[in-house]
């Protein structure tokens, strides 16, 4: 379930970010700490609001209320407080790593993200603040209502023949995956990037098996070759399984471009499986997060009602 809201967030805000990246922001000038409202005690500043303001708008492309950006700074300060109370604290280390996550879906670096928000007039810290809420809320959510937030074959199967029908008798398959990296020293120009690419495709042409191809790949140059790994069709994005349904067994996909380098996966097994289908998968997806928003958003409700909270502007 942690997977399924976070994920999903990360390449939304990605995607976002990426998009506004060329976008020339208004400096913030001169933002005093002014306190606009108090939340249980904890201050929310005005050079909160506008970061934030800021930041909705490179993701949106829309400028967001006033109020509007306080009340989401506000559900923010009271879901990573509510989560303290039942001893849900995330760590720092999570954070960094689920904002790294961010710039590894734009292609990007933590620095060059740093950059990104600067440049659009917000900061890292306001994206690690919202982060650092979706974490800590929907791990509470998640473990007060577990029981609740399951979600039945036979729900998922009726909402199937609903809505989606054609895909009744659909196969989902699991891949058998060997990640292959050709490494790019960070700071390094473009064009150390269409090198490495050009080399990728070379590998390509000559790789033919995995018995053959992993022990080469190897033995390249600044080549990192990365433990198997398991995929499943239901947990892919509709790109991706395209992408592997038209990679040959044997063979690797196309190289993509990340913050390390050139990376190429080989495929190296693809077989049916008996879990969910990706159609499955997405319907049941969407009945849990039905389940998980009504719920969230009756708790917050509760919380809202509960809390001290004191507008000073």
């Amino acid at each position: 379930m942690l997977q399924i809201r976070v994920n999903a967030a990360h390449r939304a805000l990605a995607a976002a970010i990426l998009a506004a990246a060329m976008v020339v922001a208004m400096p913030i000038a001169g933002q005093a700490q002014t306190v606009v409202v108090m939340v249980n005690g904890e201050p929310i500043t005005a050079l909160d609001v506008e970061q934030r303001t800021k930041f909705d708008l490179m993701s949106n492309h829309k400028e967001p209320s006033r109020q509007q950006v306080i009340n989401d700074l506000v559900d923010e300060t009271l879901e990573i407080d509510e989560a303290k109370k039942f001893g849900i604290e995330v760590p720092k280390s999570d954070v960094e790593s689920a904002y790294a996550d961010v710039g590894t879906r734009m292609g990007v670096d933590k620095q060059k993200l740093d950059e990104i928000l600067v440049k659009g007039g917000a900061s890292p810290d306001t994206l690690k603040h919202r982060l650092k809420a979706e974490y800590a809320w929907t791990a509470l959510i998640r473990g007060r209502y577990k029981s609740s937030l399951q979600v039945a074959d036979t729900d998922v199967e009726a909402q199937l023949q609903l809505h989606k029908p054609e895909d009744k008798n659909e196969v989902g398959y699991e891949y058998s995956l060997r990640p292959i990296l050709l490494v790019v020293s960070r700071g390094s120009p473009d064009s150390s990037f269409e090198a490495r690419k050009k080399e990728a495709e070379a590998l390509r042409a000559r790789f033919d098996s995995c018995a053959s191809g992993i022990p080469f790949a190897r033995a390249l140059r600044e080549v990192a070759v990365r433990d198997p790994i398991t995929k499943y069709s239901a947990d892919l994005i509709p790109a991706l399984r395209d992408i592997l349904d038209k990679t040959d067994v044997g063979h690797l996909t196309p190289p993509e471009q990340t913050a390390e380098g050139i990376q190429v996966f080989a495929l190296c097994g693809k077989k049916e499986t008996k879990a969910d289908t990706p159609g499955k998968k997405q319907m049941r997806d969407e009945l849990v997060q039905q389940k998980f928003g009504a719920q969230a958003k009756r708790y917050l409700a509760e919380i809202r009602r509960a809390a001290m909270i004191e507008y000073k502007q």
